[in-house]
């Protein structure tokens, strides 16, 4: 396994004229992952759920750059409504980003969700599976066409180090029977690896490299559907003060996706795990054979 990321990516290449979508990046790592492709050039897709809250974000992202690095020629941002509990938004959304866009070089899988109790999408999905997994998985699926038109082009899936503790419940994908948070939660983190492993093969010489990561114990709202249980913000209390000792803040925590998003070193491998960042060297420890 890889050793943690002890500073933040930093960018060798401007990325003008790229095509970036990040999802969830209102918020967390996602925030600052768009920061940085907007910093460098890039015309960032911010896909988020909540739009007035992502235009929230975008502007404090352009006076953060504009702040932080005066001389930069940033990019440009554009808010478009995601919401990857629903199918038909999805759908909607590939339709606008197909009139709209006439590339996508970089996907940036970010957005996630945990839930304390059993709930379900739109579609009837488990919350966690059908957002953190099959949300994604549909999204990249239509966007496919577009992305290898791209080619060069780089696929990145936000994984977590939970998919350790994870399996797939076959017979049970939406844990009707025995649902709890943090079973949901690895359930459809390992599945964003496999599917990863899984796309890194049909995408094999296609010009396209797909990518999972573990960002880190990094504190963001991951969690925030939690806050009304007082046991489980109990249990968030515990594990901030481990997270101030054990890693990172989120721009740290944004490393690996830009990692595997920019560095020339990743731009011929694929499907492969990257814990932490800014190491490469990582398969995806396991998960089983082929």
């Amino acid at each position: 396994m890889g050793a943690r990321a002890s500073q933040p990516y930093e960018i060798k290449e401007r990325i003008d004229g790229k095509t970036v979508i990040v999802t969830g990046c209102n918020t967390g790592i996602g925030k600052p992952t768009a920061q940085e492709f907007y910093r460098v050039g890039g015309r960032v897709i911010m896909a988020c759920r909540d739009v007035s809250k992502a235009e929230k974000a975008a502007d404090e992202i352009r006076k953060e750059v504009e702040l932080s690095f005066p001389h930069d020629k940033a990019g440009k941002l554009i808010v478009k409504k995601l919401d990857l509990s629903s199918l038909e938004s999805i759908r909607n959304f590939v339709d606008d980003l197909n009139d709209s866009e006439d590339q996508i070089n970089i996907l940036v899988n970010n957005a996630g969700v945990m839930s304390p109790t059993r709930k379900t999408t739109a579609d009837g999905f488990e919350l966690t599976f059908g957002t953190n997994y099959l949300g994604h998985f549909y999204l990249t699926l239509l966007l496919l066409p577009k992305i290898l038109a791209s080619a060069p082009a780089r696929i990145v899936n936000v994984s977590s180090l939970a998919y350790e503790y994870g399996r797939i419940h076959w017979d049970d994908l939406s844990l009707e029977r025995h649902y709890g948070m943090f079973t949901a939660y690895s359930q459809s983190k390992l599945a964003n690896i496999l599917f990863t492993r899984e796309l890194a093969s049909r995408l094999d010489g296609s010009g396209v490299t797909a990518y999972a990561v573990h960002p880190g114990m990094v504190p963001t709202e991951l969690t925030r559907f939690t806050d009304k249980y007082y046991i489980l913000t109990t249990v968030k209390k515990s594990l901030s003060q481990l997270w101030s000792r054990v890693h990172t803040n989120v721009l740290e925590g944004a490393a690996t996706s830009l990692y595997c998003a920019l560095d020339e070193s990743t731009a011929t491998e694929s499907g492969f795990y990257y814990r932490y960042g800014c190491d490469g060297q990582l398969t995806v420890p396991g998960c089983g054979s082929d």
